[in-house]
Formats: structure tokens, C-alpha cells, sequence
């Protein structure tokens, strides 16, 4: 497979998706959820990236980001992924957890577990309108899905940061919606 091309070094945000594995929804319980934003909250402060919206959905996962000048989007995603990756699955072996034989993938000799998928799609926003438009696009998403009926409900997202409610489950760099 061709691997997608990531731009960096463009002094914009970036909108950038990637789904768990097979599009299985791996992402349902809070703990999952709570170390993939650790592991992405860790990133954005080794890597300075500013965090402007998120989603977490069950089967994938939503960033609105802008990166500091020298970042490769790719590299920095692939980190992250990776670490949480490792830390759910360890947790998942430690419960003899049975959604493990859904996430064996053979390479090469080896049989390994995976959690996410191998590649990421990311999106140049390159006004401030298409900064707010992706991130009402994370907020919305929950309610399209049928997750819940309101924005606010869906605990996963940035969208009661914007609202005031700096409490959630990570700081959101402020943007200026």
C-alpha cells in the first residue's frame, strides 16, 4: 500500500484522523480512553504542538493540532499511537482481555496485537473558519453517530472546554473560537 503524504513545516493547523484497527470500536471504555489522552497530552508537550479540538469515538479518533515549525505530523502521530497502543494492549493481556484474538496481525514470521490502524489521514486548515469548522466537525460527531444527544453529553471531546468547563479530561490550547 502507498503510504499517504503528510506536509509539514506549513504554519497552519492540521485536522488529523486515524481509526482503531479493523474499525473495531476499541475505544469504549474510559480507561482506554483516559491513556490514549495521557500518551497524547505527554506528545503534545515533548513535541510542542498546540491541542486546539478533539474527539475520541469509539472505532477512531479526531485532533485538530497545530504543530510547531520543525514537527513531522507523521512521526510525532505514529509516537503516539504506539505508546498508548502498548500501554491498553499490556492492560488488555494483563485481564486476559478475549477482544485480543480480533487484534492479531500477522508480519512476517510474527503474530503481534494491533491496535490502531497504520495510517493517519491529516487536512491543512488553512484559515481560522476551517480551524472552527473542524472543530465543530469533532464536537458534532457523537451526535451523528448517535452516541448521545447533545455535544456537551459526550465527556470525550473538547467541545465543554470551549464552553468554559475547563475541567475535562485535558487542557485545550486556547484558539480564539
Amino acid at each position: 500500500m502507498t503510504r499517504l503524504k503528510h506536509y509539514d513545516n506549513l504554519n497552519t493547523a492540521r485536522f488529523v484522523t486515524f481509526g482503531c484497527y479493523n474499525n473495531l470500536p476499541l475505544l469504549t471504555d474510559d480507561r482506554e480512553k483516559e491513556i490514549f489522552l495521557k500518551h497524547l497530552d505527554n506528545g503534545r508537550n515533548v513535541h510542542n504542538f498546540k491541542l486546539l479540538g478533539y474527539v475520541l469515538m469509539p472505532n477512531h479518533v479526531h485532533l485538530v493540532i497545530w504543530p510547531s515549525a520543525d514537527l513531522k505530523l507523521g512521526l510525532v502521530i505514529g509516537e503516539i499511537k504506539s505508546l498508548s497502543a502498548r500501554e491498553i494492549l499490556g492492560l488488555w493481556q494483563d485481564q486476559n482481555r478475549g477482544i485480543l484474538k480480533e487484534l492479531v496481525n500477522r508480519r512476517g514470521e510474527k503474530n503481534r496485537h494491533v491496535f490502531w490502524k497504520r495510517r493517519c489521514y491529516d487536512h491543512n486548515c488553512r484559515t481560522p473558519d476551517i480551524v472552527r469548522e473542524k472543530i465543530n466537525y469533532c464536537h458534532d460527531n457523537p451526535v451523528k453517530k448517535g452516541l448521545v444527544e447533545s455535544a456537551g453529553d459526550w465527556g470525550w471531546s473538547s467541545y465543554n472546554w470551549y464552553l468554559g468547563r475547563k475541567d475535562g479530561p485535558i487542557a485545550i490550547d486556547e484558539f480564539g473560537i
